[in-house]
């Protein structure tokens, strides 16, 4: 890690972003350099490197965030390494979101399963290749896990520090578990049951995306309850934001902004809240349509845009962006009615995420 770098960097996106880059990028070369006697290890880390390139790296700066914000230290080189390791992790949990979606695009470019499948394209047959290149990224997927680990323990924390942040990142990785399985479980059976789709966004993106990443980085400053529980009170909120936010760019979002084709998500009958809400809205004939195409793996886009129609008519779409604006007003209550005294500094980064997170278009 480059000896410049100074504490105030970790409110810094890009000097964030530039030290987990750099941080995984040596963990990946130094991986690639034991492929003489793993020949294709080269070729599967330089997959992840693609693969983890254009991320927006917020649980890195969440993460770094909370440990500046507690009061941190005067070497930041630690939590960007464990940053880093939150990272490695994400990729795994895309990697194997993408072939439980099936997905065909990530970030603008072929998801790894796909990426897979076209370098054997030619030495397998059609149904062999597509369950080769699955089962391949699931595994890629799983050494992206191996690796978070690893990045883990290279990160040089005192064994008091990793024991603070090894019970979170547990439960990080446990909770990200359970929601993945409730929104599979959900996929599919559509129902206007609201309450169940927001407990899956806890799960799957509020405590995964904003509450743990903070917890973890005060964690390596030494926070206790009180810091814990006031990023809480700010990070459930912003996370349900947050994946409501996804929901509506991944049906109404500009691909070309987004990378992520607006059609997935809609064939896959994805029980997001905004359908949920569109459900509860909807008359008979409505709901005949809805239960029709959601979940058509042939939908087109004349059938998608009947289903924003419907969307927009129920006031589905409407309400979601109420809910939006509503979790991130509470998320910045939280903040100014905070009892711990967080750094001011900090409490403006953190304010500045609550914005990137519910008004953005990717």
């Amino acid at each position: 890690m480059a000896p410049s770098i100074v504490v105030r960097d970790v409110l810094d996106r890009e000097a964030v972003r530039r030290s987990v880059d750099t941080a995984l990028a040596d963990f990946l070369a130094a991986k690639a350099r034991t492929a003489t006697s793993q020949p294709q290890l080269g070729y599967l880390s330089g997959l992840l490197q693609d693969f983890m390139a254009g991320g927006k790296r917020i649980r890195p700066l969440l993460c770094a965030t909370g440990w500046y914000a507690v009061g941190g230290g005067e070497d930041p080189r630690s939590v960007f390494q464990v940053a880093a390791c939150l990272e490695m992790f994400h990729a795994f949990a895309l990697i194997h979101d993408d072939v439980m979606d099936n997905s065909d695009t990530r970030r603008g470019r072929p998801t790894v399963h796909r990426t897979l499948a076209e370098h054997s394209a030619g030495r397998r047959g059609e149904e062999e290749l597509e369950r080769f290149a699955h089962s391949a990224a699931v595994l890629l997927g799983d050494l992206a896990l191996t690796w978070s680990d690893e990045l883990l323990h290279e990160a040089g924390l005192t064994p008091v520090q990793l024991g603070a942040v090894l019970p979170l990142l547990n439960e990080m990785r446990t909770e990200l578990m359970v929601g993945q399985f409730l929104d599979l479980d959900a996929t599919g059976g559509l129902t206007d049951d609201i309450e169940a789709t927001l407990n899956v966004n806890r799960y799957k993106t509020a405590k995964y995306t904003i509450e743990r990443p903070l917890h973890i980085g005060a964690a390596i400053a030494g926070a206790g309850a009180d810091a814990m529980a006031a990023f809480t009170a700010f990070a459930l909120p912003l996370g349900e934001a947050f994946q409501l936010r996804d929901d509506l760019l991944g049906i109404y979002g500009d691909p070309g902004t987004t990378g992520k084709s607006r059609l997935d998500d809609l064939r896959a009958g994805k029980n997001t809240t905004l359908t949920a809400l569109a459900l509860r809205g909807a008359d008979a004939a409505q709901t005949a349509r809805l239960r029709s195409s959601l979940g058509n793996p042939l939908l087109d886009e004349r059938g998608a845009a009947d289903v924003r129609e419907i969307f927009e008519a129920t006031g589905a779409r409407a309400t979601v962006e109420r809910m939006i604006d509503e979790r991130h007003r509470q998320a910045l209550a939280a903040l100014e009615d905070s009892p711990f005294p967080f750094a001011p500094d900090a409490l403006a980064a953190l304010e500045e995420i609550a914005h990137l997170a519910t008004v953005r278009n990717s």
